[in-house]
């Protein structure tokens, strides 16, 4: 099994879970000291520049606009990928992707061997068809990043499924808590993010 790493979860404040997943406009600096964007990896330069998101802040909102994450693990022969919902936290300038899902699977084992993974998510689609020239072409966001994956602990489990719902707007909704133990729960600290988007107006 995945061994739970120390605490990140935000403590409950008046009744309610607080996190600051979304509250990022003071913490720009820290974010940037924590992950790379895009644009400060030299030696992967994004081909259509003009495409690449940039600023940190945009590249949260668009995360925040998704309502699915491919992760990407490590496996023998080929990578494994996997859509799964999410939940977002900023804690101290570090951005914290939470995941949940049933207490087995393949996706323990591989994380077990290598807790390296990667993250897809992109929303905000539209297909754009231009009749008088030909060409077909979609509008998007997307963001892709990696980081290391791992076991959120016992008593963090019920913060971390508040951040889920709260990513779904249902905050208030009153989830079955007895399904907490049966319930595993992972976090994914982000070291890398990139975004990219394809906007109306843009080439």
């Amino acid at each position: 099994r995945i061994k739970p790493s120390r605490g990140r979860v935000r403590k409950r404040r008046g009744g309610l879970w607080q996190s600051d997943a979304y509250a990022v406009q003071n913490s720009t600096c820290g974010i940037l000291a924590r992950i790379q964007t895009h644009s400060r990896r030299k030696e992967h330069k994004m081909r259509r520049s003009d495409r690449e998101i940039t600023d940190i802040q945009e590249i949260l909102a668009v995360m925040k606009r998704c309502d699915v994450c491919r992760l990407a693990l490590h496996d023998v022969d080929y990578p494994y990928i996997l859509p799964v919902n999410f939940g977002m936290q900023i804690e101290d300038g570090q951005v914290i992707l939470y995941f949940h899902g049933a207490r087995e699977g393949r996706k323990y084992e591989l994380i077990a061997r290598d807790n390296r993974a990667s993250f897809e998510m992109d929303c905000s689609h539209k297909l754009i068809l231009d009749p008088q020239k030909g060409n077909c072409t979609m509008e998007y966001e997307s963001v892709i990043g990696h980081g290391r994956i791992e076991a959120v602990p016992e008593a963090e489990k019920e913060g971390a499924l508040c951040l889920l719902m709260q990513h779904y707007h249902a905050e208030d909704f009153q989830y079955d808590r007895t399904a907490i133990p049966r319930t595993e729960v992972l976090r994914l600290v982000v070291e890398q993010v990139t975004g990219k988007a394809r906007r109306k107006g843009g080439n």
